[in-house]
């Protein structure tokens, strides 16, 4: 998994701790101790997607826009992740390895990449964020100031 997937699931996680509220990419910058210029990029991706909604304005910022229930993590994974390709031969292009046409191992990957996948897809947002108080302790986020 890339860098800008973890970040992706990271800036989720901190936007439903805080339903309906406006948070900056600053603040989830602050929050994991992590680039603010590299977020800015997760959030456009975030935005494309649907999952975040951006507020114009002195006040503005981001938000989650769906509920954490709606957001599968499988898909999510699926729709930040370029390349699955565990080995060459996975590629979108096949790869060039002289023994593709006769390995088995590009199958064993895929059926492994896949029961990753199906993993993923059984959880929700929600279920990542289940143990509010402590997250809320560890992001030090108040989710109950207005």
């Amino acid at each position: 998994m890339t860098f800008h997937t973890d970040y992706t699931l990271r800036m989720l996680i901190y936007l439903a701790m805080r339903p309906g509220r406006v948070s900056t990419v600053g603040d989830v910058a602050e929050a994991y101790q992590l680039s603010r210029n590299h977020l800015l990029k997760v959030a456009l991706k975030l935005r494309k997607l649907g999952l975040i909604a951006t507020v114009r304005g002195r006040a503005g910022g981001i938000r989650i826009a769906k509920l954490p229930a709606e957001i599968s993590i499988g898909a999510l994974v699926r729709a930040t992740e370029e390349e699955f390709a565990l080995v060459e031969c996975l590629q979108g292009d096949g790869g060039c390895c002289a023994i593709s046409p006769a390995c088995r191992l590009k199958g064993m990957f895929g059926e492994a990449l896949s029961a990753y996948l199906a993993v993923l897809d059984r959880y929700t947002l929600a279920d990542v964020v289940r143990n509010r108080t402590a997250l809320e302790t560890l992001l030090g986020v108040d989710t109950h100031a207005a």
